[in-house]
């Protein structure tokens, strides 16, 4: 059975890239020697940031786009055995176009 996942306010759930496993020279790296991906794939995102004013701010990035994030931005999850990154949209430094 596939979780169900519906993000609040301005949450992104993130689905990382692999890391590389092999170098540029050729070299494999183990599991431990891998460096955590900077980018990855939108999963989900929520209805957008609450103004003060009660109208919200839709998210910037839609389900499908790549995001770049930073090395220890948002919280990692395990979500049907998979690796996941929920964090919110201020986060989020570039979309890859």
């Amino acid at each position: 059975m596939a979780t169900k996942l519906r993000p609040l306010d301005d949450y992104i759930v993130i689905k990382p890239a692999n890391a590389e496993e092999v170098t540029a020279g050729g070299i494999v790296l183990p599991d431990t020697a891998q460096e955590k991906p900077l980018k990855g794939a939108v999963i989900a995102t929520g209805p957008g940031r609450m103004l003060k004013n009660g109208k919200r701010l839709e998210p910037s990035v839609k389900r499908g786009d790549t995001v770049m994030f930073g090395k220890y931005s948002g919280s990692d999850v395990k979500l049907d055995g998979v690796e996941h990154k929920i964090m919110r949209e201020a986060e989020i430094l570039a979309i890859v176009e």
